[in-house]
């Protein structure tokens, strides 16, 4: 990475989603060192803590079908306007989830400083789905349609109501568990995907070769990784709250990792769903802090 000011900021919300202690994430991933890796790899790490999450007494539903979503906003609002205070004093951001959902807050502050960001979607799930087409009204599953402007307006309004993100400049990878509706969403906006398919049958390092190329054609100005634990298959990643059979290897993550960081095109990460409490003795979140190492530049040899 060309930016060696790293600030970690912590989003312990489990509001996007109906399975308690993913909100621990952040403190797992601190207990895996996360720090004292990229220290060693050189960075000056500056830990912000975490953004302040309020409890709940109860679901709140308003208005809506989406589950908790005053709280949802609260705590996206908060993660929007501290990324950008991250990114407006030159250092790099490194989220530390949380649920999914809070890719809505990342990406809303990320949007203040780029107009023309790539993001790369590394998940077994699409997060396309809107509130008509959602099974379960859960935010998790709705971040990168309400960042290309679909969704409920409190959450799409969120550091503005402009679209943060555009289609044609997402690329999502590890996909294997795909809702119709965002199936269709997907086919609407020309979004590029790699499912597992595709990685089977093409290999790790011909999908990064081409999603490289793609932003370079794209002319971004910055590339977001929001990498969700469940990308990987849960024989490496068991601390998750939506598993998905026939997932990535460790090692195709961590080469997918390696290829990111020899490219020097990453501006900004979040790492989310490491849940402790369907956790493995902190397995998931070990895996969380070593593709970190990766992709800020740790070497084999």
């Amino acid at each position: 990475m060309k930016n060696k000011k790293i600030s970690i900021i912590g989003a312990p919300s489990d509001y996007g989603q109906l399975r308690r202690g993913v909100d621990m994430g952040p403190s797992a991933i601190r207990y895996a060192d996360v720090s004292e890796r990229l220290e060693a790899l050189g960075y000056t790490i500056k830990d912000e803590g975490d953004i302040i999450v309020k409890r709940a007494m109860s679901n709140t539903q308003l208005d809506t079908n989406l589950k908790n979503l005053k709280e949802v906003v609260e705590v996206c609002t908060q993660l929007s306007n501290k990324v950008s205070e991250v990114i407006a004093q030159g250092s790099f951001p490194l989220v530390l989830g949380g649920d999914h959902s809070i890719a809505i807050g990342t990406l809303a502050g990320l949007a203040e400083h780029y107009d023309n960001l790539g993001v790369i979607w590394y998940d077994a799930h699409a997060d396309l789905n809107t509130p008509a087409t959602s099974p379960s009204g859960n935010i998790h599953g709705m971040p990168l349609a309400v960042s290309i402007g679909l969704g409920d307006e409190r959450l799409v309004s969120i550091g503005g109501t402009e679209p943060k993100i555009k289609p044609e400049n997402i690329i999502i990878i590890g996909a294997r568990s795909v809702d119709p509706g965002e199936r269709d969403l997907i086919r609407e906006k020309g979004i590029k995907v790699y499912t597992m398919h595709e990685i089977d049958r093409m290999g790790m390092t011909r999908i990064m070769e081409e999603s490289i190329a793609y932003f370079k054609e794209r002319n971004v100005d910055g590339v977001h990784l929001s990498l969700d634990l469940d990308g990987l298959d849960p024989l490496y990643t068991p601390g998750v709250g939506t598993p998905v059979p026939g997932g990535i290897t460790y090692r195709e993550s961590h080469l997918a990792m390696e290829m990111l960081e020899e490219e020097g095109m990453i501006t900004s990460a979040e790492f989310v769903e490491v849940n402790p409490i369907l956790d493995e003795r902190n397995k998931t979140a070990d895996v969380a802090v070593a593709l970190m190492g990766s992709l800020f530049g740790e070497k084999l040899v």
